[in-house]
């Protein structure tokens, strides 16, 4: 593979400061809200493929570091070669998920709440998971001062990104398993479930309105980088301390349409994953690079390094995982039982992966027949 070039042009004002402690959209959740963006298409010349332009969704955020690094490098458009790559970004899963079903773009990254959600509300019939992107990197972050140990989150105010999110069924699940009591829709109870924007979440903290939050990077290190301490990684509850935080969904429409444009987006993901592990410092300059382009500000270095040490990129979707999180939600009473048969399409993925001699992932049982 050729070394990594830049190709992404792009440049967006930063988000207004929202109101603290205000109910708003995000990257996870359940709610719907799109980033306009003036993204330029990016290509890397050669033979088009059976589609002039594939059009890739993802969000300015360290866990969808693939997207990041792939585009900002040129790897995913070296292995499309004359077929465009248009780069879109969103604030909210639900609005990627309208996206896709609008045609409005063709593959994207995602997390596992709204690729469940937007499974089953389609009936099966909008997306297939393709393959895996980000792993870990979510923590429960406290005002030490306040809580020194896990008993004394009783009666605290602790943030989540957002009713029904990806953290926010985690920590439902996690109360309830400790046999604490709290009203998932009012977040009322044993503990108070504060829904609070990422963008939010920081300030809010430092002013004292909450005294934790459970919370994706890297808003979890920007809250230590406020005085937090790290109570629990939410890594440490998961086997082998692997869950899955991004992943790779195509519309499936466009992958039978096009079913060489996205085995072509595979293998750049896949050889863009090999170049963070590889590489793992230039790969966070370039996802840094690309979050400044994108969110008008790079990280500091004392979010950047911890937030991106908690990560990993994999081209494994962990589907074990993603059950279990729909399980989560539905014990929650946040979801009722998807029936999730044929959410995902393994078979490009483990394609690409078996030619380069690397192990097939496996799809839990919940793949095409």
């Amino acid at each position: 593979m050729h070394a990594p070039r830049t190709r992404l042009r792009r440049s967006l004002t930063a988000a207004a400061f929202l109101p603290l402690l205000a109910v708003a959209l995000t990257a996870c959740g359940y709610g719907s809200q799109a980033k306009d963006d003036d993204t330029e298409s990016v290509s890397a010349g050669g033979r088009t493929l059976s589609s002039d332009t594939v059009r890739i969704g993802y969000f300015p955020n360290l866990t969808h570091a693939t997207a990041l690094v792939g585009i900002q490098e040129g790897i995913i458009a070296e292995e499309l070669g004359g077929t465009t790559v248009k780069p879109s970004t969103f604030n909210a899963g639900p609005s990627e998920i309208e996206a896709l079903n609008a045609g409005s773009i063709d593959i994207g990254f995602i997390g596992p709440s709204p690729s469940i959600n937007g499974y089953a509300k389609s009936e099966g019939q909008s997306l297939r998971i393709i393959g895996g992107s980000a792993s870990g990197g979510v923590k429960l972050v406290v005002d030490p001062k306040k809580i020194r140990t896990v008993d004394d989150l009783k009666g605290k105010k602790i943030a989540t990104p957002q009713l029904g999110n990806t953290q926010d069924v985690a920590f439902l699940n996690w109360i309830s398993r400790k046999g604490w009591k709290v009203d998932a829709q009012s977040g009322k109870g044993d503990v108070s479930v504060v829904r609070s924007d990422n963008k939010v979440t920081p300030d809010a903290f430092k002013a004292g309105a909450l005294d934790g939050a459970w919370v994706p990077e890297p808003t979890a290190s920007k809250l230590v980088a406020e005085g937090g301490k790290v109570l629990l990684d939410e890594s440490t509850l998961w086997p082998d301390g692997q869950f899955v935080i991004t992943n790779i969904i195509v519309s499936q429409k466009f992958l039978s349409a096009h079913p060489d444009v996205v085995d072509a987006v595979l293998r750049g993901t896949v050889n863009t994953n090999k170049w963070i592990n590889a590489h793992p410092d230039e790969a966070k300059a370039s996802a840094n690079t690309a979050l400044e382009k994108l969110n008008g500000k790079a990280l500091p270095a004392e979010v950047l390094d911890p937030a991106w040490k908690s990560l990993r990129v994999t081209d494994d979707p962990l589907a074990a995982t993603l059950r279990a999180q729909a399980d989560h939600a539905v014990e929650a009473g946040l979801l009722e039982k998807p029936d999730l048969a044929g959410i995902y399409d393994l078979r490009p993925l483990n394609k690409i992966l078996k030619a380069a001699g690397q192990p097939e992932v496996a799809d839990a049982g919940l793949g095409v027949k």
